[in-house]
């Protein structure tokens, strides 16, 4: 039996579904939306705010303040909520409706940017609103969840070692990127394990995170408008790159079997089916990382009127590929603005890299 006070204590780390009844291949999904917050970014939501309060950031005058497209907003408003800390989420039109009433329901407040910028897109809206909020009031304290080094943390100190424990005999790990704290954290992990496990980046085709022109993207969650700084390649072994409509795709051939994930998912497992498939190895050990579940997609992944209005009629038709991603080949990565994360102009002392390396401070506060 558990018994908790506090809603952010509760995690079930060790679920996971096997897919091969499904998609016909070994693969074994991690289940990260078994809590409170409904999704994997509770555990570097919790690191990040603990960290912040640990070095005297946040006070009982402290404003929460992040940005979010959706499920690092969910976490942070229960805890928040938890803590007593007033929250601010900065997020954009792409956010799910459901998601953004959660967050109303749990005491935060929900800015919604509509407008995107010319160079960077929804995020570099959001982060240049947010770093005007600072500016105006030094009781907000930005966590930059981009920057922090507390996202990656929380995987290597927790999801990594979870699934190390559950098969000791992993060979490959599939893992979305979006901030990359996930792929970072456990990259790292198993970079010191004590066999060779190949890490397998799942992003969104018209992401730049891995090079490639800018696109659209209807989707939260994965994918970024310019490169994470929280990115190190060197801990990557290869980029699988997936169109939104495999996404839809895998995300409705897994609900016929019964099993409802968020569009995060969906994209995950359509990389890994088609990494699978080209890679096709008698007893390869191979899991997939899903960071949350699909009630919050309701309004759009599973609703067919808002799928063929984005995708076209045929997108859930039996032509197209079904639970399998586009490969891209990976090409150099565009240098992202240093002045997005920082807030310093092109040519300050501040490097980027501190942020990523953990030399910079972990919470931006005021105009920091």
């Amino acid at each position: 039996m558990s018994v908790i006070s506090d809603p952010y204590t509760f995690n079930e780390e060790d679920l996971y579904v096997d897919l091969r009844s499904v998609l016909g291949r070994k693969l074994f999904l991690k289940c990260e939306g078994f809590n409170f917050a409904g999704s994997i970014k509770l555990k570097p939501a919790t690191e990040m705010v603990e960290a912040a309060e640990r070095q005297g950031a946040l006070t009982s005058r402290s404003v929460l303040l992040e940005s979010s497209s959706g499920n690092m907003g969910v976490a942070l408003s229960m805890i928040a909520a938890s803590k007593g800390y007033p929250f601010l989420c900065v997020t954009d039109s792409r956010c799910n409706l459901s998601t953004r009433l959660l967050m109303e329901a749990l005491g935060a407040h929900v800015h919604v940017i509509t407008v995107p910028s010319s160079d960077g897109g929804f995020l570099r809206a959001r982060i240049d609103y947010v770093r005007t909020l600072c500016a105006s009031d030094d009781r907000y304290v930005w966590l930059s969840q981009y920057t922090n080094p507390g996202n990656w943390k929380a995987h290597y100190l927790q999801t990594a070692p979870a699934i190390a424990r559950s098969f000791p005999g992993l060979d490959v790990l599939f893992i979305g990127a979006g901030t990359t704290g996930t792929l970072m954290g456990c990259a790292r992990y198993f970079r010191e394990w004590h066999r060779p496990v190949r890490i397998v980046a799942v992003d969104s085709v018209g992401s730049v995170t891995f090079g490639g022109e800018s696109g659209r993207r209807m989707l939260p969650g994965l994918g970024m408008s310019v490169r994470p700084p929280l990115l190190d390649e060197d801990y990557v072994d290869e980029a699988v790159h997936v169109e939104e409509a495999d996404t839809i795709r895998a995300c409705h051939r897994l609900a016929r079997r019964g099993f409802l994930f968020g569009g995060s998912t969906g994209t995950v497992v359509s990389g890994a089916m088609r990494w699978l498939a080209r890679h096709d190895t008698p007893g390869l050990t191979a899991v997939a990382i899903a960071p949350d579940l699909g009630e919050r997609y309701l309004e759009t992944v599973y609703q067919a009127n808002w799928v063929q209005a984005l995708y076209g009629d045929d997108v859930l038709g039996p032509g197209g590929p079904d639970a399998a991603g586009s490969l891209a080949a990976r090409t150099a990565p565009p240098v992202a603005s240093p002045d997005l994360w920082t807030g310093h102009r092109p040519g300050d002392s501040a490097p980027l890299r501190d942020a990523v390396d953990g030399r910079a401070s972990q919470t931006v506060k005021g105009d920091g």
